[in-house]
């Protein structure tokens, strides 16, 4: 398979911290990869330069052909990818359905005039957006709590709406932020099937950080391990599992 989303050689350093030190990673299209390594290794760095969070000072990313380096969020969403945060950033006064509503933003066709007059073009294209975000909640079984304020939800809901607010952009690449945190036993489950059903029923493409190394092992096709904002490893989870600078990694991690 051909990489859709490629990081080459990417470096990032904020105040004499280098945060991603000439990182590499390819992600193939209709793929699960899993981007692991202890705190403050990068992971979040490298997700925050693919998405247009921050600017790289050397390198490439490219998506679909195009390097997005220098391109802002704004613009990089609309072109396919969405990003699950690992705090939940939902608006709590506002229902299931107003919280993934929101999520269809980047993808509103009308002028302001015509949302302003209400004009049969924004009828049109609000009944569009609707069908589209019902298809998410009947995706992630949200049905029953879709007019409920996102507020008294629990947490484990929370997460999944969370993701849902991303996949209402329609994307080709999602990015998620360890979606197993602070989940029980049974949400965990539940949301690595999620995983499972978007890249086998959706098709699309994810990269994932986390934190729960039988979760990653369990779901991604291809692993990369990050310390101190290098990849020091990448391969299967039977090969990650097995490179000992891997377990040097952790050991230490946990050691310090």
């Amino acid at each position: 398979m051909s990489a859709l989303l490629s990081c080459q050689d990417v470096s990032l350093a904020f105040a004499g911290v280098q945060a991603l030190d000439g990182v590499c990673l390819d992600v193939a299209e209709g793929s699960v990869v899993a981007i692991i390594g202890p705190n403050g290794a990068g992971k979040t760095s490298l997700f925050n330069s693919i998405s247009g969070v921050v600017r790289p000072q050397s390198g490439r990313v490219v998506f679909d052909g195009q390097d997005l380096v220098g391109e802002p969020s704004w613009r990089i969403a609309p072109r396919g990818i969405a990003r699950m945060f690992q705090h939940p950033t939902l608006y709590p006064h506002l229902t299931t359905l107003e919280n993934l509503l929101i999520g269809r933003h980047a993808t509103y066709g009308t002028s302001w005039w015509q949302d302003l007059f209400w004009t049969r073009g924004a009828r049109a294209e609000e009944v569009r957006h609707r069908a589209a975000v019902e298809e998410v909640i009947d995706f992630l079984a949200l049905e029953r709590v879709r007019k409920t304020p996102v507020g008294i939800l629990p947490y484990g809901l929370l997460k999944r709406i969370e993701l849902g607010r991303a996949l209402c952009m329609q994307p080709r690449v999602v990015l998620l932020d360890e979606p197993a945190a602070g989940l029980n036993q049974e949400e965990t489950e539940d949301m690595a099937r999620v995983i499972l059903d978007l890249k086998e029923d959706l098709g699309v493409t994810v990269v994932l950080i986390e934190h729960d190394l039988r979760f990653v092992m369990d779901l991604a096709d291809r692993v990369a391990v990050l310390d101190f904002g290098q990849r020091i490893a990448e391969g299967t989870p039977g090969e990650v599992r097995a490179d000992p600078r891997v377990l040097a990694a952790y050991v230490g991690a946990e050691a310090s």
